[in-house]
């Protein structure tokens, strides 16, 4: 091995980005500038990645520069992509484990970005170790190049040290494991302040800082050399068992470059006897290293240094100073200074750095936005609601005391002329025919969205038993993250839609029980007028009423109700027209505060908007109570001036009925319409919902079966039977009278003879589970219209 350690990539399969990172923008963006150009990044982001793991990389700074650009990418689009839905798994093999004789390499695979991200830095330390460890390190800009990238490289590692087991959330390989990675960044470290001690004597600095240094140095190698030996699983690499002997041999030389500049500065001290004692303790250094480790580092330069100078202090001592050579253990401690530090990971890592995905929108802001719009939304629907809810009131009010039609009719025999209006009004919207078809087509589509949700979920589960059954029969071997936890988010958003549908089925019944209530009068409601004159009870004239100031002052009355009934409608066009986006205050707020208090601002820009609305809504309903309040007063005076028989009774029933038939007929067709509006966006949903469940699926099988070859030709690899040997007692052949026992025959087994136990049947092969195509898009939830 080279005097410098440097550390292996590890290899990765291959992976389409494509496909689901475009099915993603396919499904959120609208067609345009701006998804177009997401297509065109999601392609560069494929290439970058088979630019950077794809191929076999120099040992140069180009390299690693696309190492670099790639891994910023990936934390550019990690908070844009969903990509725990996205169902995209990366596999990365050991980059220390070469395998056995019987099985591949130790790899794992993970549906996780930040398993990705994890791998790729490694890499970038890897690589960052390997081009410090070909720097020529006679000049100063070698130098100066390697004690940079081992500073990368240390920087590199101690970060996925940090953040490796909440970006996997499970146990890692070896190779990214804390221990190993700990141990990795400690070693690069030390050989960045190598590469210092070695600057320093070339620029021929002091002694005393050549000392401190190197003894630094020392101290990091002896550092790194007992987290070698000590941290557990470590050793059993054979990386590992080539690195200790180098760390050993380099601790050895550090400290013993380190007392042979102590030792010209105690000479400069006239401390001659110090300048001896420090002079053989070097010696005793390098001889354990050239004795111990002479086939992986080369110590006779610094060895020769050392005896020369130690034959030359002793000779002045015997011959002229004759100073006392203390014990090592008596001497004074050589100080330390470090001059490396690991370059911490500050993303972006490259200098060239563009984002590709620049003008797209984190998650986070993606999610707040959702929120906000869903608040929007609760708002405008509580505000209009509440003034439809009025509407609704005003009207039933007004069909139990049969206004208007009362005061039309004072003559007692002709239909009212809103009643006229009423029944044109019911048959221009279709009548009792177009309300019957649409109810008669509600349970159709209930149907059709009930199987599309079903048969979405019975997909998961089956592709999820299968995955429990191979778990079961492989243990441990069945390496992959569980069907299960993958699927959570799914299997909550198809609760989310059944909830919505059982929902649906109790306004649909709401809706037919009203029908059922008002349809003898809607069917009325359709008729002629001749007819419906002749269906509607006559009575007396009460002409006395004509003229009079109780009814001019109900009509002032209702005539003001209709005019809040106007402003309402003016109102909810107002309130529909107001937009706004909140994108650029989230954007904001995660740049300035590293998190979005979507409620707050939400709330804040809400009362802005709609703050002038809630008061005019408020206010309209306020009038419109106070007016009822009057409208039944004079009502109750108007009925007490009208003549009082059977007939008027019986005729003004009839009215009111006719009157509260065409408000249900109203409300219940809007209803109907609006639920088959729903049931029609709902479908989308789901379809989009069955796509993704599909995605995955496929996805997942796919991988499935990937596992599943690799495990069957791992079993294919490992020897059918074992070989036993026949104890001596057992041979045919008398064992020869000896003091050391021979070893006993080995069994050969003929198939020409006889055995005495007959051989198992061979072992069937391991299943062969098909790939089932399906389909890939992968959708986005799209906001519901609301039901009811």
């Amino acid at each position: 091995m080279a005097t410098f350690i440097s550390v292996p990539l590890k290899k990765s399969s291959e992976v389409d980005l494509v496909k689901p990172l475009s099915k993603f923008v396919t499904a959120t963006y609208p067609t345009g500038e701006d998804q177009a150009e997401y297509f065109r990044a999601v392609e560069e982001v494929n290439k970058l990645r088979k630019s950077a793991l794809g191929r076999p990389l120099d040992k140069h700074e180009s390299s690693l520069e696309i190492l670099l650009r790639y891994y910023d990418q990936l934390c550019s689009i990690e908070p844009k992509f969903p990509f725990t839905e996205l169902c995209l798994t990366f596999t990365w093999r050991d980059a220390f484990d070469k395998g056995s004789l019987f099985g591949g390499s130790v790899k794992l695979a993970l549906a996780s970005i930040g398993y990705e991200k994890t791998c790729v830095l490694f890499n970038v330390g890897a690589l960052a170790s390997q081009i410090a460890a070909e720097q020529n390190l006679d000049n100063d800009e070698g130098l100066k190049a390697a004690a940079k990238f081992y500073q990368l490289a240390s920087g590199v590692f101690a970060h996925i040290k940090d953040t490796v087991l909440s970006a996997l959330n499970r146990e890692p390989t070896m190779d990214i494991s804390p221990e190993t990675v700990g141990t990795l960044s400690q070693i690069m470290l030390s050989q960045a302040q190598e590469v210092f001690v070695l600057k320093a004597t070339a620029d021929k600095m002091k002694d005393a800082i050549i000392a401190k240094l190197a003894n630094q140095a020392a101290d990091y190698y002896g550092d790194a050399f007992k987290q070698c030996q000590y941290k557990e699983n470590l050793p059993k690499y054979f990386y590992f068992q080539e690195v200790l002997p180098v760390l050993a041999a380099k601790h050895c030389m550090m400290q013993a470059t380190a007392e042979l500049h102590q030792s010209t500065l105690a000479n400069q001290k006239k401390k001659f006897g110090e300048e001896i004692a420090r002079l053989q303790h070097a010696t005793e250094l390098v001889k354990t290293a050239a004795s111990r480790y002479d086939e992986y580092v080369n110590v006779k330069d610094l060895s020769d240094k050392i005896n020369r100078a130690l034959t030359a202090a002793k000779k002045d001592n015997d011959f002229i100073y004759h100073d006392r050579v203390p014990e090592v253990k008596d001497l004074e401690h050589i100080g330390k200074a470090s001059l490396v530090k690991a370059t911490a990971v500050q993303t972006p890592l490259s200098q060239k750095f563009t984002d590709l995905f620049e003008k797209m929108v984190p998650m986070a802001v993606q999610q707040s936005v959702s929120t906000a719009n869903s608040r929007k939304a609760d708002t405008v629907n509580r505000l209009i609601g509440s003034m439809r809810e009025a509407t609704n009131l005003c009207n039933g009010v007004l069909a139990s005391l049969n206004l208007p039609a009362a005061l039309e009719d004072l003559s007692g025999e002709a239909v009212p002329q809103s009643i006229l209006e009423k029944s044109r009004a019911v048959v221009q919207q279709g009548g009792l025919q177009s309300i019957e078809q649409l109810i008669k087509d509600l349970p159709e589509l209930l149907t059709r969205n009930r199987e599309i949700l079903d048969e979405s979920l019975r997909m998961l589960d089956g592709e999820e038993t299968t995955d429990n059954e191979l778990r079961t029969k492989f243990n441990q071997r069945w390496s992959r993250t569980p069907s299960g936890d993958l699927y959570k988010p799914l299997r909550a958003e198809g609760n989310n839609f059944s909830n919505i549908l059982d929902k649906a089925v109790q306004a649909d019944q709401v809706v037919k029980e009203r029908y059922n209530a008002h349809c003898e009068m809607i069917a009325l409601l359709c008729k002629s007028e001749s007819e419906l004159s002749s269906a509607i009870p006559s009575a007396n004239p009460a002409k006395t009423l004509q003229g009079s100031e109780v009814v001019n002052v109900l009509r002032a009355q209702l005539a003001q109700l209709d005019e809040l009934k106007r402003e309402r409608e003016v109102m909810e066009g107002e309130i529909k027209s107001v937009t706004f986006d909140m994108t650029t205050k989230f954007l904001t707020a995660l740049a300035q505060d590293g998190a979005i208090n979507e409620e707050v601002l939400t709330s804040g820009e809400l009362d802005t908007r709609y703050g002038s609305h809630i008061q005019r809504v408020q206010q309209n309903l306020r009038r419109q109570e106070d007016l009822l309040s009057q409208i039944q007063v004079s009502h109750q005076e108007f009925s007490a001036l009208k003549q009082s028989n059977s007939e008027a009774n019986n005729r003004e029933d009839v009215l009111k009925k006719l009157a509260s038939a065409h408000d249900s007929y109203i409300e219940i067709s809007s209803n109907i319409r609006e639920g088959t509006k729903f049931y029609n966006d709902l479908t989308e949903i789901l379809l989009k919902f069955q796509n993704k469940c599909s995605d995955i699926v496929f996805a997942r099988k796919t991988e499935r079966d990937e596992l599943l070859k690799e495990l069957q030709q791992s079993i294919a690899r490992e020897p059918s039977a074992p070989s036993f040997n026949v104890p001596s007692y057992q041979s045919n052949t008398p064992a020869p009278a000896s003091s050391t026992p021979s070893p006993a025959p080995r069994t050969v087994f003929n198939p020409q003879q006889p055995q005495g136990k007959p051989q198992p049947p061979a072992r069937p092969p391991p299943p062969n589970i098909p790939i089932q195509a399906a389909s890939m898009s992968v959708p986005v939830n799209a906001p519901m219209a609301p039901y009811y």
